[in-house]
């Protein structure tokens, strides 16, 4: 069983996103630290790309502040060597800053030292499964997972060539477009996560979710854990402009993922009581 597996072994995982460095590094750290402390169970950590396409306003904001702090790729390693945390550690970055790392082209460079710091998978945005061939053989020879997003329109030949690439878990994008905190749960939640039961692999549902009700929603409609990045990087983004102290935002941060984390938890309960009624 990888450490990947193992967020998942309780019961439906919280999984918490934020980018490194963001808005510097000691306070990333310590933000990083506090959600481990509220009870995530696996953390992604953002690895800060000058084109974060995938991403909506939110996010593209902490990867500008990250990126302006001075993270690099090697300052990211850097960062996961010096964080004090005891859950599995997912990179979410672009293959741009994978491919080039190291003294040549090709992803076993970065994945061989990110394994080597503690990095138990990676999801790259803007890798299509297609030609993920040579990152997931990397990640295959470094025991490390390889994920991917499978979005509401993935259907047919290149949804069973995802899910036979896919490891750790499969990201299911609860909507269309970019990153964002959403008011709502898509009605197409169910939908994904039905389309992919015949699959034996953890389902994690993000993309919008930003309250414990709706993680709650998520997990009781039958995901396997539920990802939240833009609702934590608002608290970020929030204390930084009003010049909060660290240990305030951080303490933010917990109470947020402590809120979400038991929406999970209640989901699992009300899924359960479903099965068994």
């Amino acid at each position: 069983m990888s450490r990947v597996d193992e967020a998942f072994a309780d019961g439906p995982a919280f999984m918490p996103y934020l980018a490194v460095g963001d808005p510097d590094y000691e306070s990333s750290l310590r933000y990083v630290e506090a959600l481990a402390a509220g009870g995530a169970d696996l953390i992604e950590l953002g690895l800060p790309f000058s084109e974060p396409i995938a991403e909506g306003s939110t996010i593209q904001s902490a990867v500008a502040r990250s990126l302006q702090a001075g993270t690099t790729p090697e300052r990211f390693f850097e960062f996961v060597e010096d964080l004090d945390v005891d859950v599995p550690l997912v990179c979410m970055t672009y293959y741009n800053l994978v491919y080039q790392y190291g003294d040549e082209d090709g992803p076993e460079p970065f994945v061989r030292r990110a394994a080597e710091l503690g990095i138990d998978g990676f999801i790259v945005v803007d890798l299509p499964a297609e030609e993920a061939d040579p990152l997931r053989e990397a990640c295959d020879a470094h025991d490390r997972d390889l994920i991917f997003i499978v979005a509401p329109t993935t259907r047919g030949e290149r949804l069973e060539r995802i899910m036979s690439r896919v490891s750790g878990y499969v990201y299911v994008q609860a909507r269309l477009g970019v990153t964002g905190a959403r008011s709502d749960v898509s009605d197409r939640t169910g939908e994904s996560l039905e389309r992919l039961a015949r699959w034996d692999v953890p389902k994690a549902v993000g993309f919008g979710i930003s309250s414990g009700e709706q993680a709650e929603a998520v997990v009781a409609a039958g995901a396997d854990g539920v990802v939240v990045g833009s609702a934590l990087v608002d608290i970020v983004a929030e204390g930084h402009e009003n010049g909060d102290d660290a240990e305030t935002v951080a303490g933010r941060l917990e109470a947020k993922t402590r809120e979400l984390k038991e929406g999970t938890m209640r989901g699992a309960q009300r899924r359960t009581g479903t099965q068994h009624s």
